[in-house]
């Protein structure tokens, strides 16, 4: 905090406005993070996104029935967190790619984030079915975060199977932890914490800016 005080002075006295200094350091800050930490988003990622997903349109305006631009545009909505925009597209893409368990975990991402639990799980529970490893295990991630609320014991399940699948994910032991909190089991949530740190720390140095967040979150618990 000491440094940011400096570097901001230094930064006034440079340009003589406190508003622009202001504005450089936190540009700086933002560049710093993006490069070496990875806790703020790209800014610029959205609008990219969205002159993407404007071209698709284009191109299913011309062609309806552009199965391929169907799908990456709903992979854009999922992107954005537009589920509703989203599930459409992918329900006629399921259509002709009914066999397909990413899109069957796509289907069930949307109807989880939009509250339809019962069936969200369906279609992840057929994803899983027809890979068991879709998504590199992310149907049992998703799963057990969504039914966290209303069934933390089933949820725990779930994330169990996740980490049994990737056991250098720190964000697994994380949720585990929050998870066993809730069922009571303070002992088993704070070894899960001790985990995803320990975890964390034997990480390379490209996986640890992916999975920084969940160790920020496991060491203040």
């Amino acid at each position: 905090m000491l440094l940011k005080f400096l570097a901001f002075g230094l930064l006034w006295r440079l340009v003589g406005n406190p508003f622009i200094a202001l504005l450089i350091l936190l540009i700086i800050l933002y560049v710093l993070d993006r490069r070496f930490v990875g806790l703020t988003p790209n800014i610029f990622k959205p609008f990219q996104l969205n002159r993407r997903a404007a071209r698709l349109r284009s191109d299913l305006h011309a062609n309806k029935h552009n199965t391929s631009a169907k799908l990456e545009l709903a992979r854009i909505l999922l992107e954005r967190k537009k589920y509703r925009e989203a599930l459409p597209y992918l329900e006629q893409t399921l259509e002709i790619m009914e066999d397909s368990a990413d899109v069957h975990y796509e289907v069930g991402l949307c109807y989880l984030k939009l509250g339809d639990l019962t069936k969200g799980e369906s279609f992840m529970l057929k994803a899983i079915e027809l890979n068991p490893r879709v998504k590199f295990g992310e149907a049992y991630l998703r799963l057990g975060e969504a039914l966290a609320p209303a069934d933390p014991g089933r949820a725990a399940a779930f994330i169990e199977q996740f980490r049994d699948l990737h056991s250098s994910s720190v964000e697994a032991y994380y949720r585990l932890g929050q998870l066993y909190m809730q069922l009571g089991r303070t002992e088993d949530a704070k070894r899960a914490y001790r985990e995803a740190l320990d975890i964390y720390r034997g990480l390379p140095r490209y996986s640890r800016r992916q999975q920084r967040r969940w160790a920020l979150l496991a060491r203040f618990k």
